[in-house]
């Protein structure tokens, strides 16, 4: 029986996350290129932050310049966008 509440309680979340969210606070939608854009700098957001754990853990110089020259330029796109 546990099961079944499960299965509809799950089923209740995917529905509710398919939906599509309406802002009623005075937000406007995001249009595409708005969207892409705010995608892409989560993305740049997300190597940086990448980059930085292994510059943390790195410890071979050549491999450190290498991090450090990625991050400078995931840096310059994200000031780009932003």
């Amino acid at each position: 029986m546990a099961r079944g509440w499960e299965s509809k309680d799950v089923e209740a979340q995917v529905v509710e996350s398919a939906e599509p969210r309406k802002f009623s606070s005075g937000h406007s939608e995001m249009t595409p290129a708005q969207q892409l854009r705010e995608q892409s700098i989560k993305d740049l957001q997300l190597s940086k932050t990448r980059i930085n754990n292994d510059l943390s853990n790195a410890t071979n110089p050549h491999h450190r310049k290498s991090l450090e020259a990625a991050l400078a330029h995931l840096e310059k796109k994200i000031s780009e966008l932003g």
